[in-house]
């Protein structure tokens, strides 16, 4: 029998300022604020999984059982977006004053719009068409 994940429960990024961070991801992208740690993090819900903003400066010293890490310099995350909302995703973040640094339409028909948080994090939106499904089976649940 192979062991394999079924699919990422949570991923992180790192960010100095994270009341900046909050208030990004709480207003330009919708994300639902799950929790807060003054100076070290903070955690949103993102459909099933966490996505969570990590002060690199705190992670870097162990807390409890859980191993130092963290990462210098910007990161990078892709958000699943309907395809019919792209245009829509466009106008949202013009709205907001964020730069689309690019656009891509990829071979599969995919479509990625990409842009940068507070701390210089590339973020991007994309339509699950940029990545097309294996033939195994979607183990997600």
């Amino acid at each position: 029998m192979k062991l394999q994940p079924a699919y990422i429960l949570e991923t992180c990024l790192y960010a100095r300022d994270l009341k900046a961070a909050e208030a990004f991801y709480t207003r330009v992208l919708g994300l639902e604020l799950f929790s807060r740690h003054e100076g070290r993090h903070v955690f949103f819900r993102c459909g099933h999984g966490m996505f969570l903003i990590f002060n690199p400066d705190q992670t870097l010293q162990p807390e409890g059982e859980i191993p130092n890490h963290g990462a210098m310099g910007p990161g990078h995350v892709a958000f699943a977006i309907p395809g019919e909302e792209v245009e829509q995703w466009k106008d949202h973040l013009k709205t907001h004053q964020i730069e689309i640094e690019a656009e891509v339409t990829w071979p599969s028909g995919g479509r990625s719009i990409y842009f940068r948080d507070p701390e210089g994090n590339c973020i991007e939106l994309a339509t699950p068409q940029t990545w097309p499904q294996s033939n195994a089976k979607n183990k997600q649940g």
